[in-house]
């Protein structure tokens, strides 16, 4: 029997299929072969089309299947990774609105400089660990600004990882690291950043509905099947921004632990079990996948 893993990259989809059993690799590959196309409407955008990702997602799982000769059926698990702080925006049919404004565009960096300065780093720093800088709540409040007749619209708001499980399940859905890493949960009062929210014209209804990391958060519908290749009924079992799950993969998980990345970008992690913050905003603090309230892993 085997488990699925994607990473939903801005360059490229990448997937792999390992045993269960032991853990070795039986199948990977990546689609397409060239970078994805980013687009760029003015200067400083960066916005991707979500249903390419699912679309290439799909090209990529059929291509694995197929090469390896893998009945769809044993593989019993699906696991996402994804490219961090992007923002997709669905209207009430699961129809994207808009391009996702991706990672690296940096409309939005007055929106969350603003914000650090109005609300204060007491609660910008002292409850969400960082200044919402550029990250996926100032672009939704660039969107509800900027497009207010789309913004009204707006049914819920995802991350990049969020959408390809609601492309697989029919669910709607993020995670505590999720809302973390879009500057959107309140670490002091263990829950969403409710005066942020308030502050950007963010309405709770918009804010998808909270699944553990490590949980069955939705089974791959009819549809997504013969989409997908994958059997009804496979559960994704696990999402996490590419970072945390680099952190994962290097066992990068416990107060002390620390490593460094290098790729489109080079990170360093180091993880605490106190919801502690850098002054000055050059480091950033989010919720590890292992972090719950009463077990600090940031």
């Amino acid at each position: 029997m085997y488990a699925i893993g994607y990473d939903i990259g801005s360059s490229s989809v990448k997937a792999s299929i390992v045993r269960k059993d032991d853990g070795m690799l039986v199948a990977q590959g990546k689609y397409p072969g060239y970078e994805m196309p980013i687009a760029s409407p003015q200067p400083g955008w960066a916005e991707q089309d979500p249903e390419n990702w699912w679309q290439n997602v799909c090209i990529l799982t059929h291509s694995l299947i197929k090469q390896h000769h893998i009945e769809p059926s044993h593989i019993q698990s699906i696991g996402i990774s994804y490219q961090m702080h992007g923002l997709v925006l669905l209207d009430k049919n699961q129809q994207v609105l808009r391009p996702s404004i991706i990672w690296c565009d940096s409309r939005s960096g007055f929106y969350g400089e603003k914000a650090h300065h109005d609300l204060g780093a007491d609660y910008t720093l002292g409850h969400l660990l960082n200044s919402p800088g550029n990250f996926t709540a100032s672009k939704l409040r660039w969107v509800i600004e900027n497009e207010p007749t789309l913004s009204e619209r707006i049914d819920k708001w995802l991350l990049p990882g969020d959408f390809i499980a609601m492309k697989f399940t029919g669910e709607i859905c993020s995670t505590l690291s999720g809302y973390s890493e879009g500057i959107l949960w309140d670490f002091k009062n263990n829950q969403p950043a409710l005066k942020l929210m308030e502050y950007y014209g963010i309405p709770d209804q918009i804010m998808p509905t909270l699944v553990d990391t490590f949980s069955i958060q939705g089974k791959v519908t009819t549809q997504a099947a013969l989409e997908s290749g994958l059997a009804p009924g496979t559960p994704v079992t696990y999402r996490a921004g590419d970072q945390p799950n680099n952190a994962l993969s290097l066992n990068v998980l416990h107060p002390g632990d620390v490593a460094a990345t290098g790729g489109t970008s080079g990170v360093i992690f180091g993880i605490t079990d106190q919801a502690i913050y850098d002054p000055d905003s050059r480091v950033n603090g989010f919720a590890h996948v292992n972090h719950h309230s009463d077990h600090p892993r940031i």
